[in-house]
């Protein structure tokens, strides 16, 4: 197997574990938003932190916090970062447990258009008339949604932002994906841990006390964070950016089909019509993407060659 074909496995397998992680947090929904939170920091940055000494890069990372430490304009920038991140996961979380997974999706996908977005306001980078087509297009079939549930999607809306401005914010400070999550989880470690000592204080703790199947869930959070952050990281320089761009919406679409078939969320004709358009939209969006990217590829390799 080529190391490209190698990529494109993995990056699906990688996608189909993201969208399929409903059903990992809908097992334990019975466990607070907050603390679901709180449990996935602290085993994620426990797990990451064990994952990075076997494979070798225990102290690589260590110099990857004292480099970050002299620099603390990228030190506080990857603080931010960390914070945007972690108000994702609290509203993924809140989603799913709360039986918003279709929101969740709708989040997902417009999470490229948010990020283009935020590229066009902050960079200056100019659209294209078919990327502002798209734009139109998400936010008719967004303002029909709107219309439809008396208020804003907040959930799926919060969701693309937190994870675009994280996104952003991450371009500016090259670090390996995976020394790079336990830095963040590092940062809102310390927040983590002093929830879960209120928590055992006021007695309102779930995990230790509600049964080892709750236990065991919260421990491999970590594992549901981490496990598919390495392997995207092992993939996606595998293949062209364009691949990854197109194979991103294999996990909103998982999440659509587990929130509308598994757990039998509403969506009827008017979300059918907003999500229509949000996927012309996309359609667009990804072919412009592709075929800008296909051209910078092939001229990539014409000068290698």
């Amino acid at each position: 197997m080529t190391d490209e074909k190698r990529g494109i496995v993995l990056t699906v397998f990688t996608y189909m574990i993201w969208g399929m992680l409903p059903i990992f947090w809908k097992q334990v929904e019975h466990v607070p938003a907050d603390e679901l939170l709180a449990a996935r920091i602290v085993f994620a940055f426990i797990l990451t932190v064990l994952l990075i000494i076997t494979l070798g890069g225990g102290k690589q990372w260590i110099a990857d916090i004292k480099s970050l430490w002299r620099d603390k304009k990228k030190f506080f920038t990857l603080m931010l970062a960390s914070l945007f991140i972690s108000g994702n996961w609290f509203l993924y979380i809140y989603a799913v447990t709360n039986d918003h997974i279709v929101e969740t999706s709708l989040g997902y996908y417009i999470n490229p258009l948010i990020s283009m977005l935020i590229g066009a306001i902050v960079l200056k980078e100019k659209l294209s008339p078919s990327i502002k087509i798209s734009f139109v297009l998400a936010a008719v079939g967004v303002t029909i949604l709107t219309i439809s549930y008396g208020s804003l999607p907040w959930l799926a809306i919060g969701m693309a932002t937190t994870f675009a401005t994280y996104g952003y914010i991450k371009k500016t400070i090259q670090l390996n994906a995976l020394r790079g999550l336990a830095i963040e989880t590092l940062f809102v470690l310390p927040v983590a841990l002093g929830y879960y000592v209120y928590l055992f204080v006021d007695g309102r703790a779930a995990i230790g006390h509600t049964g080892l199947s709750t236990d065991f869930m919260l421990i491999i959070s970590g594992a549901a964070t981490a496990l598919p952050l390495w392997l995207f990281a092992i993939a996606a320089p595998l293949i062209p950016l364009y691949v990854v761009g197109f194979l991103q919406y294999i996990a909103p679409t998982l999440m659509l089909v587990i929130g509308v078939f598994l757990y039998g969320e509403a969506f009827g004709a008017i979300d059918l019509l907003s999500f229509s358009l949000i996927w012309a939209a996309l359609v667009l969006f990804t072919g412009t993407k592709v075929v800008e990217a296909r051209k910078r590829y092939k001229d990539k390799r014409s000068t290698l060659r």
